[in-house]
């Protein structure tokens, strides 16, 4: 019976090292796709785009034009736009509109240095729009690249937690297996119940011929 437990735990032993081995080669295949898919999905210096939903590399030009941190002018657009989707922006706006409009039409006419229709007025505003409407795309786009970024990082997790749960299920059905192959109290009661009236059948026959040895 020992012999047959220890043959029993190599056999688990060896079944759990052989899924092991082909948890860490799903992971390991699952890395590879991965890293390819980035490289992949960078865009090569002035090639064709792998993805539509990134822009094209500008080719290095003639003219050099100043180095500035994407990073830092990102976020610089991100605050702006921020501030322009508040009320705060629309009644600072509202606020500076009246207050022009009644310094150039009520007070006098020499202090005025916008006259009516207002074209500075008009010139300010559109500027304004003209530079509000890239920053807000600029901002939008910082937000669907980590859009993108967190949807890749939630698929690797997802993909993760079904390998750790394939495996864990894997290791449940073993156990319930080994466990299924291994003597229960009942059965061993049994048997020892058995032994014990062989025993006691042994003794009385031993008995048995005692007696008649000495009878005889």
């Amino acid at each position: 019976m020992d012999g047959d437990r220890k043959r029993q735990g190599d056999s688990s032993g060896q079944r759990i090292q052989g899924e092991l081995r082909e948890l860490r080669q799903l992971r390991e295949l699952r890395a590879r796709e991965q890293q390819r898919r980035r490289r992949e999905e960078r865009p090569s210096p002035g090639g064709p785009r792998s993805r539509l939903d990134q822009p094209r590399t500008a080719r290095p030009g003639l003219i050099r034009l100043p180095a500035w941190d994407p990073e830092a002018f990102g976020k610089l657009s991100e605050r702006i736009a921020r501030f322009l989707g508040t009320g705060r922006f629309i009644v600072w706006m509202t606020v500076v509109i009246i207050a022009w409009v009644v310094w150039n039409t009520l007070l006098p006419a020499s202090v005025h240095f916008d006259d009516y229709p207002f074209i500075f007025l008009t010139l300010m505003l559109s500027l304004q729009a003209s530079y509000a409407a890239p920053l807000i795309l600029l901002a939008q786009n910082r937000q669907d690249d980590r859009d993108r970024v967190n949807m890749e990082q939630d698929r690797a997790r997802s993909d993760r937690n079904i390998a750790d749960t394939e495996y864990l299920t894997r290791e449940v059905a073993a156990l319930r297996q080994g466990l299924g192959e291994v003597a229960t109290r009942a059965f061993i009661a049994s048997e020892l119940g058995s032994i014990r009236s062989e025993l006691q059948s042994l003794l009385k026959e031993i008995e048995d011929r005692r007696e008649s040895a000495d009878t005889l």
